[in-house]
């Protein structure tokens, strides 16, 4: 599994990072950005389908 995020929407309301801080970091402005290359430890995949349903934009994608 690996995670995205679309800069263009995201909006930087922090939940990605708030329920999977593992997965998501913000940068300067507080826009949320991908930990590393996307890809998501099996025992983080509930993480990354949680923040990807709380986002309000909808600007997390997940390849399985």
């Amino acid at each position: 599994m690996k995670v995205a995020i679309d800069a263009e929407k995201c909006q930087g309301h922090g939940r990605c990072f708030a329920l999977a801080p593992a997965l998501f970091d913000s940068d300067d402005l507080g826009q949320g950005v991908v930990i590393g290359d996307g890809t998501v430890p099996e025992d983080q995949h509930d993480a990354a389908r949680l923040a990807q349903q709380n986002c309000p934009e909808y600007a997390i994608s997940i390849t399985e």
